[in-house]
This record gives structure tokens, sequence and C-alpha cells, in this order.
């Protein structure tokens, strides 16, 4: 693009309500203004957006994050694209460094894919393209019918690995289940350490009966007169246990995301019987849900690193384990090489499919 169609397209970035702190920093780096846009609840909780400057033409980037006031956030980001898209915007790219409901994104029994629908509903809203870190699935991307920008932040994390903790050669990258095996290789080929991973799951002896500890029903066979079908066993998972070695090493626990930290709280234990001397909780989204902070104080959980996808000030005052990794400069060059059409591909290197 020449310099004399950027004048006549200039860049516009809208902020939400979710989290304005990321979208001053961006503005601030990209060396631009916030646009004067008002997004406030009426007294009977209708959702009523304001732009009070001319979008005609211009490329408008609206900063939006899924929080834990998820449906107003979703709301929000869906009215604010639909009113650039009346005020005749040439483009409306949404930056959603974390798209909630991305954990369901499978079928369950009588459920619902809720991700594809929240997908359709941002595809007809107005936005035109997505720019967004780490989703829970990468074939997430599939559900929108508009390009989708899926960038890493698995950079920002092992260069705060590489910087912060001193002796990370005698770590060991641990996946806190099977599913996340890929992603916990991809970090540790780069920082050139070994994996472990945690199988099974923890006994409550409180927790309601699901039908897995029942006793096996007899094998029986179906028969509906074409064929028979034997009867399943229900399966059963062992305790936690850690298959590879932490016994005198840091253990770096690493995720997508941090909501219920419970689990990763007697992953942690499990660790430290195992002879871990250091234990960390790294992920991209810091969601910290209830009382995530008082459980991570008490834990034996060193250090908690998360990136600002999502905004955690409150609970870093809470707690002095949780850290802060900044990716807005990345935010930033995404959406600099979007407006001047120019390739993705350098915010992609040395990274692989699995990460």
């Amino acid at each position: 693009m020449s310099i004399a169609e950027q004048q006549r397209c200039p860049m516009v970035v809208v902020s939400g309500n979710s989290h304005p702190e990321l979208a001053q920093i961006v503005a601030e780096k990209l060396s631009t203004h916030l646009c004067d846009c008002r997004c406030y609840h009426k007294a009977n909780r209708e959702t009523v957006v304001e732009i009070k400057e001319s979008i005609r033409g211009k490329d408008v980037y609206i900063i939006q994050t899924g929080t834990k006031d998820v449906n107003n956030d979703m709301m929000e980001l869906q009215i604010i694209a639909y009113a650039c898209k009346t005020s005749s915007a040439r483009r409306v790219v949404g930056v959603v460094p974390y798209i909630p409901y991305s954990k369901q994104s499978k079928m369950r029994k009588r459920g619902s894919i809720v991700c594809k629908l929240l997908a359709k509903m941002l595809s007809t809203s107005g936005l035109t393209h997505i720019i967004t870190i780490d989703l829970h699935q990468k074939e997430i991307q599939g559900f929108f019918d508009i390009p989708v920008d899926n960038l890493r932040a698995s950079p920002f994390l092992i260069e705060y690995i590489q910087g912060t903790i001193p002796d990370f050669r005698n770590a060991v990258i641990v996946a806190r289940n099977p599913n996340s095996v890929k992603r916990v290789t991809s970090f540790a080929e780069r920082l050139r350490l070994s994996i472990a991973v945690i199988h099974g799951e923890e006994k409550d002896e409180d927790e309601p009966c699901d039908g897995r500890t029942s006793p096996p029903p007899v094998m029986q066979e179906a028969d509906f007169g074409l064929h028979s079908i034997p009867a399943i066993l229900a399966k059963e998972k062992p305790p936690l246990n850690v298959v590879g070695d932490v016994g005198g090493r840091i253990a770096i626990i690493v995720d997508d995301m941090i909501d219920d930290v419970m689990s990763f709280v007697k992953i942690a234990e499990v660790l430290k019987e195992r002879g871990a001397y250091k234990i960390y909780a790294m992920a991209t989204h810091g969601l910290l849900s209830s009382d995530a902070p008082r459980l991570i104080e008490d834990s034996c959980i060193d250090e908690v690193v998360v990136t600002n996808t999502v905004p955690h000030e409150i609970q870093k005052m809470q707690c002095h384990k949780i850290k802060t990794v900044d990716i807005s400069g990345m935010l930033v060059e995404a959406i600099r090489r979007i407006h001047n059409n120019e390739s993705m591909s350098y915010l992609f290197r040395y990274i692989g499919m699995d990460d």
C-alpha cells in the first residue's frame, strides 16, 4: 500500500470496556489515540454504543477480550463492530486476545458447540478479520467465516523462563494432562529441556458417583435382529501419577489457560512429593476465577506466570506469586502488518504446528 493510500485509509483504535489498559498500551505503541467511543448500559441493562468521531473509510481495530463478565464483553464487541459497519468503516478488525467459550468446542451428550455459535455471531456482526492469541483448540479457526490470525504467546513465555529463572537448565516442562503434551513438547524443544506428563486424576471421596466407579455390568449382548452389540465396560482413570523424572529439578507446568487453579494446586503437590524443589505454573490466559489468589498463595506453587490477555490486577494485589508478561508488542505488530497489507508469517517464525 502506498503512502497516499494509507493516508486515505487511516487507522482507528477502539477500546471496549473489558481491558482498557491493554487498549491504551497498544494505542500508545502505535503512536495513535483511542477513538472517542462510549459503551455503556442503560437502566434496563441494554448496551448502548456511541462513536463520537467519523470512521468513514477508515480501518477500525476493536480491542476487546473475554473476562469474567463474558456475555457482556462479547455483546459489546458485536454491537461496536456493527456500529462501525453501519458507519461505513473500510475494515473492522476484532483484536480479541482471549476468545471465550473456547472450551465448549466439542459436542458433549445433549449439549451444544457454543464456540461455533459465538464464531457465527462475530462473523455476521460486521467484523472482517479477527486477531487472537492461543486458541484452546486451533480447529476453532474453522468455525469462523472470516480470516482469523491465531498468534502465539510462547516466545514471550520462553523469554521469561530464560531471563527470570536463573537455573532453568535444571528444569523440566510438565504437561498437566496427556492432551497438552504437544504444546509442552514445543516448549521443551526450544528450551532444550526434557518433559514430564501428569496422568490420572485426583480421587475425591465427596465427589458424587458418575458411574465410572460402579460395578461393571454383566456382559450381555443386545440383539437388534441384525447384529449383536457387546456391552461396553465403564473406564476408570488411575490416581495422579507423574510420567518422567522431576526429582531435584524445577517443574514448569505449561498450559494455555489458568482458570480453576485447584487442579494446578493438586498437581503441584504431587510434583513436590516426587522431589521437585521449585514449581512454576505458566499459561497464556490468566482467568484466575473464584478463590484462585488465595489458593495460589496457600499452595506450594512458587510462581504463576500469565500474560495480560485478560485483566487480573485485582488478583495480583491479593497474591504476590502472580506475575504478568506483556504481549502488547505482538498485537501492535499484527495490527501494523494487517493495516499495511504485509505478511503475517514473521510472527510465526520458529513456531511449530503443535504450539
